[in-house]
């Protein structure tokens, strides 16, 4: 006879925010992530929308603004800053926009290596 699958949902992650701002703090000067793209790496359960909320509670120390839209722009014209704030902080580091307000990603997106985890079983060099 099988086992009866359990039903349970997965414990929530405690620890999600500290990842997101882990991640964005790596984002190296004149660089930019997406949100998706954050959502992505961060895997299932995690969505872009996610990630903007996450982003709109961060510290000073976390680099919110190299964080944009998958279409390159900002998307912080809602918020209680002045609405081009996110698009000067990339200027003043070398992202360019274009008319639209928007960077192209094909130059500025970044992708982080991804972290090598040694098995227990790979020798040791």
């Amino acid at each position: 006879m099988k086992a009866a699958k359990s039903k349970r949902k997965p414990e929530p992650d405690k620890h999600y925010r500290e990842r997101v701002y882990r991640i964005v703090r790596s984002i190296p000067r004149g660089r930019v992530m997406t949100y998706g793209q954050l959502a992505e790496i961060l895997g299932e359960g995690y969505t872009p929308r996610t990630i903007g909320f996450v982003m709109h509670g961060s510290d000073d120390k976390t680099p919110w603004h190299r964080v944009i839209n998958a279409q390159g722009g900002c998307s912080t014209g809602r918020l209680v800053l002045p609405a081009d704030k996110q698009q000067r902080m990339l200027a003043a580091e070398g992202v360019e926009f274009n008319e639209r307000g928007r960077c192209d990603l094909q130059r500025y997106l970044w992708i982080p290596r991804e972290r090598k985890t040694r098995s227990k079983s790979s020798p040791k060099k």
